[in-house]
């Protein structure tokens, strides 16, 4: 049972996170630790295939390290993350209040990803 559990949510966070690749407000890094930790303790060919997957692998890997994430990877999640909150700030979201909630959390996680180590070395 637990073992189906643990399966489940990583999975389940494995989904958020590639998700969060595409849609810049949900965190890709954490929902792909909090992936590979689900599979570490239930499933060590799933836990394999994230770790060797070529996509989601090398941030897993670098970032457990300890040594950080591309400079180029920074560089396109604050640009992405800032052009489509721009355009739902400016287009979308007519409250100024929510425009200010969706600033300030942009600027939160701009802040996380700069505050990141920088890779030295490019990954791939």
């Amino acid at each position: 049972m637990k073992k189906a559990i643990l399966v489940s949510c990583g999975s389940l966070s494995l989904g958020l996170g590639i998700i969060g690749i595409i849609l810049p407000l949900l965190p890709t890094t954490p929902f792909l630790l909090l992936s590979a930790a689900c599979y570490a303790k239930s499933s060590e060919r799933l836990y394999n295939w994230l770790l060797e997957n070529k996509y989601f692998g090398s941030y897993i890997k670098n970032y457990r390290a300890g040594k950080g994430i591309p400079l180029k990877v920074k560089i396109t999640a604050v640009s992405v993350l800032w052009l489509s909150l721009s355009f739902t700030i400016f287009f979308v979201i007519p409250l100024v209040a929510v425009k200010l909630l969706l600033a300030v959390i942009g600027s939160y996680f701009t802040w996380f990803i700069l505050k990141q180590k920088t890779l030295k070395k490019h990954a791939f």
